[in-house]
């Protein structure tokens, strides 16, 4: 995880830093704006972007969008003038933290931009045989396509790939294909040269010369446009890039681990999914399976997730209840690891007493296959929804989805089953229409939607 830090920050820039690094980020830091678009270009591989909100935020997210470079920006002031942080967030920036900086907020956003867990916890079997398959495998330079429901860890999966191989000691480069439109994606994968397009003011370095001599992660490939999955085929060939502009070919030495919820043999038969792409990358296949598939993983990840975040926010790790434990065993998580983590992330917030309660437990309301008594409360769920509009109840799923996952967008949009496109459309529909959007690290309900 690298963090850009552009501006002062009111002199808070070593508090700041400090908690980054903390929390397992690496930090750069430049005065400016354009010193942090230089920084950017370089390829340096900057996952999140920090930025003072007494610099021009507006002018940052132009360039970005001009030039095609997608990294998320967080705007950064004093206080919590809640004007400053509107212009912030209307300027294009993602989220608004408040100076000094709160440890917590910072580590939300890290956590909601790397997505990263800090171990591999499992029990179940057949869990067990795919990371010995992993480990077989990860010496080689074979493409691997990772397959598995949204929330199973595909990601963290792959960089247990990368951790064994070796490759190990050079860069992992992870770009979600589903979450960058087509036009944008293409100079992200190749980078382009200066003058390529209408805003290409400077030389690019593209994802694949990031993480040449390492691993590329193409995440979620399957939503990848046809016309890009033929420009990969060749690049896999040739082992060798064009950037967008450029006028001679640049030699890359990567191996490529590519994602997919999806089924891709079904997806080659659909016609949505080059067959001889499919094949290059198919070398080894390995399938994660869903959290209901493993019914023994779900109480020792929660006891893992206790003590991973009582620790972060400074609390005892308090033992699960048994009736806690009932309730997330008979839960079928169809956000599956990612949904368990943020639940036992906000339990651990909302828990008192002597032990993490039933009380303290959120789940999402999706309909389970239970008996009479389920049925019924789904029956009079859903007969309170009478007389709200369509919009009405989906941005009232979206609000509280997202404070189920203390306000974490990428968390939120994969258990929504949404892409985080989408998602952000819908929310800033919302913040434009007056309605109070949750924050990272918020899990209750904004003023304005109570």
């Amino acid at each position: 995880m690298q963090l850009l830090i552009i501006g002062t920050l009111a002199g808070q820039i070593g508090g700041a830093s400090r908690i980054a690094i903390s929390r397992g980020a690496k930090v750069l830091q430049t005065d400016d704006i354009e010193s942090g678009l230089k920084t950017l270009r370089s390829g340096s591989g900057v996952d999140l972007v920090m930025v003072d909100v007494t610099l021009d935020i507006g002018m940052l997210i132009r360039s970005l969008n001009s030039e095609r470079i997608t990294v998320p920006v967080v705007a950064v002031g004093i206080g919590n003038d809640s004007q400053t942080a509107v212009r912030a967030i209307k300027a294009g920036a993602m989220e608004y933290l408040p100076l000094p900086p709160d440890p917590d907020l910072i580590a939300a956003v890290l956590a909601a931009v790397s997505e990263e867990s800090s171990a591999i916890v499992f029990k179940d079997a057949g869990m067990d045989e795919l990371f010995k398959l992993a480990e077989h495998v990860a010496p080689s330079d074979a493409s691997i396509i990772v397959t598995g429901d949204s929330g199973t860890g595909k990601e963290l999966l792959a960089r247990y790939l990368h951790g064994k191989s070796p490759r190990a000691q050079k860069c992992f480069v992870a770009i979600n294909c589903a979450a960058i439109p087509e036009n944008l994606l293409e100079s992200e994968l190749f980078g382009y040269e200066k003058g390529a397009f209408t805003g290409a003011v400077g030389r690019r370095i593209g994802k694949f010369e990031e993480a040449s001599g390492g691993t590329l992660l193409l995440d979620e490939i399957s939503e990848m446009d046809p016309r890009l999955q033929a420009k990969l085929l060749r690049v896999i060939q040739e082992r060798e890039i064009d950037r967008l502009g450029g006028n001679k070919p640049i030699k890359v030495d990567v191996r490529i681990i590519a994602t997919s919820n999806r089924n891709m043999e079904q997806e080659v038969a659909n016609g949505n999914f080059r067959e001889d792409l499919f094949f290059r990358l198919n070398v080894i296949s390995l399938h994660i399976p869903s959290l209901r598939e493993r019914p023994e993983d779900i109480g020792i990840l929660a006891e893992h997730f206790v003590k991973k975040y009582a620790k972060a926010n400074g609390v005892e790790p308090l033992p699960l209840s048994a009736e806690a434990k009932k309730m997330l065993s008979k839960h079928p998580w169809p956000g599956n690891v990612r949904e368990l983590e943020n639940t036992i992330h906000r339990a651990v917030l909302m828990a008192s007493g002597e032990k993490i309660d039933a009380e303290a437990i959120s789940l999402t309301g999706f309909l389970t296959t239970g008996g009479p008594e389920e049925n019924t409360s789904t029956t009079e769920s859903a007969s309170g929804l009478v007389g709200c509009t369509v919009a009405e109840v989906e941005r009232n799923l979206i609000i509280d989805t997202l404070l189920h996952c203390l306000g974490n967008r990428t968390h939120a949009a994969n258990i929504l089953g949404i892409s985080i496109r989408t998602l952000r459309n819908k929310l800033k529909q919302y913040n434009e229409d007056g309605f109070a959007i949750p924050q990272a690290g918020e899990s209750e309900r904004p003023a304005a939607l109570k």
